[in-house]
């Protein structure tokens, strides 16, 4: 039976408080994103995960070392950076809902760890500059999101990479952190970043970081899963909502190709990507002067341009529409 639209916004019930958290929290960062001055005032909650990593590392990780005392330490790092993060977020959770609209409050509090708008103008910004300032100015916008070489990108190579780089942080900078937020409130959202915010700092196979991140590397590929796997259902929903999408197509190149990628995560998002707008996303790339033999994803082309970036944004839209859609609807029902 539906609860009233009273009920609702008086107070949801233990069952629906998490939902509500969730749907608030897409809300009002889908509306307001995370906004310029308050950034400029006080930084960012990834910002304060990120320096306390650094003095983790700086701390912990000895050159002098060996591989596993390294790894060992980076073990010691990831438990004491979970524990700051887990307390943090707990007290302000706890003072949260202790006031009137506290899922509201939390709401608010979770939609910082959010990125459905950050994510939308950055990808939207590398289109901006390949239409009107061309391909020089599309490399350097999309070498913001991107860890690859720019400069080895023609046209169709910064399309794609651009469309890729929404699908994987669709994954992992939205529906992961929502899925952690309904399964755990602030503290699971909280804990997911510090856990991917560890892993981009420190995950890396370098020298310094290859037995030192080894843990955090490990523990982002697991709390991931869940979010790569619902990411591909709701392109594929998303599809079925965008006109020129195909939302048959998206769940069918992810069955076939995400399992060949090298992440066992962000194959499924770029694939489901792919097929859903009949392109042909990853294939051979270079980092830091290293070529990468990646395989490709999807079964269309791979001359993408502008257009399609466009064409990804507009699916990607209506596939954040049927999440927060989804959760809202569910919030009121349960």
């Amino acid at each position: 039976m539906f609860a009233s639209i009273d009920t609702f916004l008086s107070g949801p019930t233990p069952v629906s408080l998490d939902l509500s958290v969730l749907a608030a929290a897409l809300v009002i960062e889908a509306a307001a994103g995370y906004p310029n001055a308050l950034y400029a005032r006080i930084r960012h909650p990834v910002v304060w995960m990120g320096a306390v990593i650094a003095r983790l590392d700086a701390a912990l990780n000895h050159d002098h070392d060996s591989p596993g005392r390294r790894r060992a330490m980076g073990v010691v790092a990831l438990l004491i950076l979970l524990a700051v993060v887990w307390l943090a977020a707990s007290a302000l959770a706890g003072a949260a809902r202790a006031l009137p609209f506290g899922w509201l409050v939390e709401g608010l509090l979770a939609s910082t760890l959010l990125a459905q708008r950050s994510l939308h103008d950055h990808v939207h910004d590398v289109a901006h500059a390949l239409a009107t300032g061309g391909l020089d100015a599309g490399r350097e916008a999309v070498s913001r999101i991107v860890g690859r070489n720019p400069q080895t990108l023609d046209e169709h190579g910064v399309s794609r990479a651009a469309i890729e780089s929404l699908a994987e942080n669709f994954s992992d900078g939205v529906v992961a952190p929502a899925f952690w937020l309904f399964v755990g409130g602030l503290p699971g959202i909280a804990l997911y970043k510090a856990i991917n915010t560890a892993d981009s700092m420190i995950g890396h196979r370098t020298p310094r970081h290859e037995a030192f991140g080894w843990a955090a590397a490990r523990l982002d590929d697991l709390v991931n899963l869940p979010g790569s796997r619902l990411s591909t259902l709701l392109i594929a929903a998303g599809a079925a909502l965008t006109p020129g999408a195909s939302p048959e197509d998206a769940l069918r190149s992810a069955w076939k190709d995400a399992a060949r990628h090298r992440s066992p995560n962000a194959g499924w998002p770029e694939a489901a990507m792919a097929g859903a707008l009949n392109l042909r996303l990853g294939g051979p790339r270079t980092y830091g002067g290293v070529r990468i033999a990646d395989v490709w994803l999807g079964p269309g082309r791979t001359a993408a341009t502008v257009h399609d970036i466009d064409r990804a944004l507009l699916l990607y839209r209506r596939t954040c529409a049927a999440l927060i859609g989804g959760a809202v609807v569910l919030g009121i029902v349960l």
